[in-house]
């Protein structure tokens, strides 16, 4: 009999960063009883845990919150929302006023006296949040991901089972409510801090009926340095970029110039050097994000009068903005008793159709995780302690319950993934064509993953799964959008289609499916929400 750890709770937040933290916690501030588990060790895993970040903090002046808001919606191709936009903002800047003193994190004095609070070192804040949680009484799993979602008989999320990785032993929570919180999918592209971001949890949601966003904003791609796994690439804004012959790459640049670097990067290497950061630029560089110059002073190169070779590495579904639907403002899935925060939930509706890089997925990700936590406690609330004795029914397929005999392994079926999403001339720089062979060569792979995918590791086989579906729903509705807008570019369609300024919902698992989401217009009444 196969020994397993069952454990109740009021809710069920997967995943600890950012937005698993303050679901939790919200959660347990609103009394719920809250079991946390996490694929890694919550407070160190995760792209936030390993870097500083930036956050969408606005001072609540009116002229300031409407240049905030206004000043990428040309560039996400006016598909974000002003109501959710100012929302975002107020819980924010709530937020991270609360981290400043009941969560005790210490944000840098200015001259005046004022504390700088438009950004955060992510190893403190995430051990900082770990200790919050652990005050507020959020039981928390460390190494201990999710494999399945649970459902009641008719159909609502009733909890999670998972896997305890260094007890080799399973899991199971019966809950009220679940948070899933688990981040985007990078694909294992070893961008910094990505290794645990394999989009478990939109395979999860999808397996119970939840529906995606924006997957077609899903192919971002981060400039790191050929010898490092550091993504910062802001730092690039002050970059040349050369050939490997020495000559300037002409067009080259952080925004608005990746693709020029991608292009060249197909048939030789391309060059940085950090030459246009003066002293002081340099001197707050290095404040900033220590972690980005070690590689580099290890190896003796000075990156700003040194050239250096860089890469790109996909950051895909962490740094683009597509994911699990939100359908209303408490973050839920539309499957009852399930909510979702952070990368796992699209983030068009404050970024549109372009990357908000660190700082607008910070604040969507504590505002989001304070709107979920809270309404799942208040879901768990009305269900009452008849929640926790409901029969449960597994909902995991692909890589927990193969149809046919087990062949192969699940490291087969990662490096097939990658070789459709990774390459250059697949994902970013986008053809019609080029797309549709991928998405028959995935579609074939997820047949194939849920007949013969299982193995000794169920955690490795889930997260093949995963990266295959994730794949699959991002190449359906980049196919669907005939037209280059925010971060999705199709060279066969290089203009813009007004008819096609909506959103585009994706779902479905063996036979996917798209549908147009209109984008609500702005009105009077947003500016005054703004202000």
């Amino acid at each position: 009999m196969i020994d397993i750890l069952d454990l109740t709770a009021d809710v069920l937040v997967a995943g600890g960063g950012p937005a698993g933290a303050w679901a939790a916690l919200k959660a347990a501030q609103a009394g719920a009883d809250v079991v946390l588990v996490d694929k890694g060790y919550t407070g160190t895993s995760g792209a936030t845990a390993s870097a500083g970040t930036g956050v969408w903090y606005v001072e609540p002046e009116a002229g300031a919150r409407e240049a905030a808001m206004a000043s990428r919606e040309s560039l996400n191709g006016h598909l974000s929302d002003r109501r959710w936009m100012a929302r975002v903002l107020d819980q924010t800047y709530a937020n991270i006023n609360e981290l400043a003193t009941a969560g005790r994190y210490p944000f840098p004095v200015l001259d005046d006296g004022s504390e700088l609070r438009r950004g955060v070192q992510g190893p403190e804040y995430m051990r900082r949040m770990r200790a919050w949680l652990k005050r507020s009484g959020v039981r928390i799993l460390d190494h201990s991901p999710v494999l399945e979602l649970l459902t009641d008989p008719i159909g609502a999320v009733a909890g999670a089972a998972g896997h305890r990785r260094q007890l080799g032993r399973p899991y199971r929570v019966r809950a009220g409510a679940v948070v899933l919180a688990t981040g985007g999918c990078a694909f294992l592209s070893r961008a910094l801090g990505c290794d645990v971001n394999t989009g478990d949890g939109a395979l999860f949601a999808a397996e119970v009926g939840a529906t995606f966003s924006g997957m077609e904003f899903s192919n971002a791609y981060a400039i790191a340095p050929e010898f490092s796994t550091v993504t910062k690439t802001a730092y690039y804004n002050y970059a040349t970029f050369y050939r490997e012959d020495g000559s300037v790459l002409a067009g080259a640049g952080s925004q608005g110039g990746r693709s020029v670097i991608a292009r060249e990067l197909l048939t030789g290497r391309v060059f940085a050097r950090l030459d246009r950061a003066d002293q002081a630029v340099q001197a707050a560089m290095r404040r900033g994000q220590p972690n980005f110059f070690l590689p580099f002073d290890r190896m003796r190169i000075d990156p700003f009068t040194d050239r250096f070779p860089i890469t790109l590495l996909l950051e895909g579904t962490v740094r683009g903005t597509g994911g699990i639907r939100v359908v209303d403002d408490d973050c839920s899935t539309g499957v009852p008793g399930l909510y979702v925060a952070g990368d796992a939930a699209t983030r068009e509706l404050i970024c549109g159709g372009f990357t908000g890089g660190g700082s607008h997925n910070s604040a969507w990700a504590m505002s989001s995780g304070t709107w979920a936590g809270t309404a799942a406690a208040r879901h768990a609330t009305a269900l009452g302690p008849a929640a926790r004795r409901r029969r449960l029914v597994a909902a995991g397929r692909a890589g927990l319950r193969p149809t046919g005999a087990e062949l192969g392994t699940h490291d087969d079926i990662v490096r097939a993934v990658q070789a459709e999403t990774h390459p250059y001339e697949k994902n970013y720089l986008r053809r019609g064509d080029v797309l549709a062979g991928a998405l028959a060569n995935l579609d074939e792979l997820w047949t194939y993953t849920g007949a013969h995918t299982r193995g000794p590791d169920p955690v490795g086989a889930r997260q093949a799964a995963a990266m295959v579906a994730h794949a699959r729903w991002m190449y359906t509705a980049a196919l669907a959008r005939t037209e280059s807008r925010g971060m999705h570019k199709r060279l066969d369609h290089p203009s813009a289609d007004p008819a096609s300024r909506h959103r585009l919902m994706v779902g479905g698992l063996d036979e996917l499916w798209t549908a147009a989401d209109p984008v609500r217009p702005h009105t009077p009444l947003d500016l005054a929400v703004a202000s």
